[in-house]
Order: C-alpha cells, then sequence, then structure tokens
C-alpha cells in the first residue's frame, strides 16, 4: 500500500481576498506540511489524514501567480496562528480526514489519465460527502476541490468590520506521484 506524506506528495490550500478593502489583502497559497495519504493499490481506497495545525503560508498569490516579496515573515506567522486560533479551532479539531468510498477509473497505480473519486472529507468536526477528479499530469496525480467553508461550520475569516474578508470558497489541491512506488 503507497504511503505519501509532505516528501513525496503536495497538498495546498487557496485562499481569495474580497470586501471594500481587499485590495490590500492577498490570495494565498497555503502549504499543509504534515500529512499521509494511503492508497491500497488493489481496490483504489484512498484516506487521507491532514494535521490541521500544520497550515503555513507559502506565499501571496497575484494574478494567479506567485509573489513572494508580498508578505514578510512575521505577516506569513500571524496568518497561520489566525488560521489555527480563529478559523480551524485545531485545538478542538486537530485533524482533517477525507475516506474515498468509490474511486472509478481504476486505481491511481493503474493506466488511464482520470480517476473520479468519492468519498467523505470530516473537517473542524462535520462530516460531508466530496467528489473530486484525479488527473494524470506527466508523472504526477492531481486532483482538485473546491470546499465552501461554512459547509463544514467555518467562519470565513473576516475583519473591519467585513471590509476585509476570504472568500467562502477554498480550493485544495494535492499531488502525488503517479505509479508504483
Amino acid at each position: 500500500m503507497p504511503r505519501y506524506d509532505a516528501t513525496t506528495a503536495e497538498c495546498h490550500v487557496f485562499t481569495f481576498k474580497e470586501g471594500m478593502l481587499s485590495a490590500i489583502a492577498h490570495d494565498l497559497r497555503i502549504r499543509v506540511a504534515r500529512f499521509t495519504i494511503d492508497i491500497d493499490a488493489a481496490t483504489g481506497a484512498i484516506e487521507a489524514r491532514l494535521s490541521a495545525d500544520s497550515l503555513r503560508v507559502d506565499c501571496a498569490m497575484k494574478d494567479g501567480r506567485e509573489d513572494h516579496g508580498a508578505l514578510r515573515d512575521g505577516h506569513k506567522r500571524e496568518i497561520e496562528d489566525n488560521i489555527a486560533s480563529n478559523v480551524l479551532h485545531v485545538r478542538k479539531h486537530p485533524e482533517i480526514v477525507f475516506r474515498s468510498t468509490k474511486v472509478e477509473g481504476g486505481g491511481l497505480q493503474d493506466a488511464g489519465d482520470e480517476r473520479r473519486i468519492d468519498g467523505a472529507l470530516s473537517l473542524h468536526g462535520k462530516d460531508r460527502p466530496l467528489r473530486a477528479t484525479a488527473r494524470r499530469h506527466d508523472d504526477r496525480w492531481v486532483a482538485e476541490v473546491e470546499l465552501h467553508q461554512p459547509d463544514f461550520g467555518i467562519k470565513p475569516y473576516s475583519a473591519l468590520l467585513g471590509t476585509l474578508k476570504i472568500r467562502a470558497n477554498v480550493r485544495v489541491r494535492i499531488s502525488v506521484p503517479a505509479g508504483a512506488e
């Protein structure tokens, strides 16, 4: 059974700003620093476990491109602390878990360029069904899904009386090596 973690796979969360003062804010790419993804080679079943307290701000994004100079390290840490304490409440909800219930198109180790993955995501104390499509890009499988934070009881970040806020929808992108390990 292949197991992937942050040394072999990637998990990123993308947040998007909105509100009257959005011009002074940043869209963000946030890396999940601690996780495991287990894939049963025989059945294609997937289980992913992510540490909610391991989200790290990689960089700001501007017009879909990385903007590494936009945030100082101190500001990144402040955002990370805010995510952990005020958005995800990691002391109460330390782990995020996804378990597949069905993988169509074969396992990630099989031939072909696309898999439909159905399962359940447990986030912030709520379990919700989740469907994603994984596509093969060169030597990696990439799945991207949009999550609506309020569906999981998460109140999107808001400041300055709501004139600066994060959109309710965030995008999660996971990438794992293609082929058997």
